[in-house]
């Protein structure tokens, strides 16, 4: 595991995983609570999100011979991992940098009533993002506002897979997904 990586793994621990008894928003229960967004909102957090995030793309995206737009999710959960992750791809690859966007919860009820806010076009090809999958619900929510906005979806990047078949649902539906961690990963050393 890359030194980034591992502080990354830290970080989440040390901010955003919680062991107990927990009522998730899907109304399940758990013994896992994980709120990404103290990590990816810290500012040393954003900035290995974004590194370790990158490499997993560029890395993927290479050994598949894909090539990709730009990459963002359904707010608010992915959208400081989107920004991290895009501004990293900028840094590193000066041309062509993945621009990011973000997909509202509903399309906006005034103006041109858009639901995907940024740097989107149709035809784009698109990395969906995730903070924390559990059913991937959220995720595939987002999968359908993009193609109905005529995006192609090449694959999920999630920054933590909670192993409760979000995975496999997104997956059910011919989305490769790259979590950062998963469940096990995350609490290998607990």
């Amino acid at each position: 595991m890359s030194a980034a990586r591992e502080e990354l793994k830290s970080l989440l621990l040390e901010k955003s995983v919680r062991t107990g008894e927990f009522t998730l928003a899907s109304g399940k229960t758990s013994d896992l609570y994980v709120d990404c967004r103290v990590t990816t909102m810290d500012c040393r957090g954003a900035r290995l999100v974004g590194e370790v995030g990158w490499e997993t793309i560029r890395e993927f995206l290479a050994a598949k011979g894909l090539e990709a737009d730009c990459l963002g999710g359904m707010t608010l959960g992915a959208d400081p991992v989107a920004l991290a992750v895009g501004v990293e791809s900028a840094r590193r690859q000066a041309e062509d940098p993945l621009q990011i966007f973000t997909v509202r919860k509903e399309p906006k009820g005034h103006g041109r009533g858009k639901q995907i806010e940024g740097n989107f076009k149709e035809g784009d090809t698109v990395i969906v993002v995730d903070d924390v999958i559990t059913t991937g619900g959220s995720t595939l929510k987002a999968v359908d506002a993009i193609e109905r906005e005529g995006g192609k979806v090449a694959f999920a990047l999630i920054l933590v897979d909670r192993e409760e078949g979000g995975r496999e649902a997104i997956e059910g539906r011919g989305i490769p997904v790259l979590p950062l961690f998963t469940r096990s990963t995350l609490l290998d050393d607990r």
